[in-house]
């Protein structure tokens, strides 16, 4: 991914792609999970093979759309609790295309003095997202892999919007599903987690297979048989107690891994419990004082 670095003041400039895992190629006769899930909300930033493999994953299972707007719906949720709890800097991976209801519009409406990074490995993302922000002084978009923790953080250090010395909220949603080895997935989380300044935040968003877990392996066989994603084959998706796991020794904030609708709702949980195959939680890196007391909260916000 190309990099735009930003200032407090914003500039732009575009940087070579990351040396890590090799840079993923523009391919639109390859299905790409980030244009699948546009596809689902009804977006229009996809093409034949991403529509063709999204109808076939909706007819295994026609609640993806819902599910998909649960995610939104836990992503709103997620954010404004951070911005509630004092967090100014948000980092999302794996982001997708920023569209309607984004990170970067729900922090303009809660948290106008916000800092924002986008990253993506995914070239058409990072150009449709360098162009929705151009004018976003308190944002910057980054070419990069998830899969590389080391580079996604040196490139936010340099680039000047992100203080990585201060507390930030790190965003996985949906994204460590694209990465079927648990070696990688941990590997991830454990960079991230391990470099943020204490008070940092981590979310995290993940389809599980508990719930239905023939529906969820057909997919799971779906997605790796059309190469939207890759890596050693796995036979389902990861279960609650495994995504659990991501969080390493970070604090889970109440009321822990849930299914996402029970994660803080706004009002009473209309749906099924067995209908929202997705779990969401939030980790915290609690900032412990030489006595051994937690001093994170309470806390002004983190600009």
């Amino acid at each position: 991914m190309d990099i735009v670095r930003g200032s407090p003041t914003r500039w732009m400039e575009t940087v070579m792609a990351p040396s890590g895992p090799e840079r993923l190629r523009f391919d639109p006769k390859t299905p790409n999970a980030g244009r699948m899930a546009d596809y689902f909300v009804g977006g229009k930033d996809n093409f034949a093979a991403d529509r063709k493999t999204a109808e076939e994953a909706l007819a295994i299972a026609p609640d993806l759309p819902a599910i998909s707007r649960e995610g939104r719906g836990f992503l709103r949720r997620a954010v404004r609790f951070l911005v509630e709890a004092g967090i100014r800097q948000f980092v999302d991976i794996g982001c997708g295309l920023p569209t309607r209801g984004g990170v970067h519009e729900i922090l303009h409406t809660i948290a106008p003095d916000a800092r924002m990074a986008y990253v993506d490995n995914d070239p058409m993302v990072v150009v449709h997202a360098q162009a929705l922000l151009a004018d976003d002084r308190l944002a910057t978009v980054i070419e990069a892999d998830a899969r590389d923790p080391e580079e996604i953080l040196s490139r936010l250090r340099l680039g000047g919007v992100i203080d990585l010395d201060r507390p930030v909220a790190i965003l996985l949603f949906s994204v460590l599903t694209d990465f079927p080895d648990d070696d990688v997935a941990m590997r991830i989380t454990s960079g991230l987690r391990e470099a943020i300044a204490p008070g940092s935040y981590m979310a995290i968003s993940h389809a599980v297979s508990d719930l239905c877990p023939e529906k969820t392996a057909r997919l799971a066989a779906l997605y790796q048989d059309r190469g939207s994603i890759t890596g050693p084959r796995r036979a389902n998706l990861r279960t609650r107690a495994e995504v659990e796991l991501l969080f390493g020794e970070m604090k889970l904030v109440e009321p822990g891994v849930v299914y996402v609708p029970r994660w803080r709702p706004d009002a009473a949980v209309l749906r099924a419990p067995d209908s929202v195959w997705v779990v969401g939680g939030i980790g915290h890196k609690e900032w412990i004082d030489c006595a051994g007391n937690d001093r994170s909260f309470p806390r002004s916000p983190v600009s």
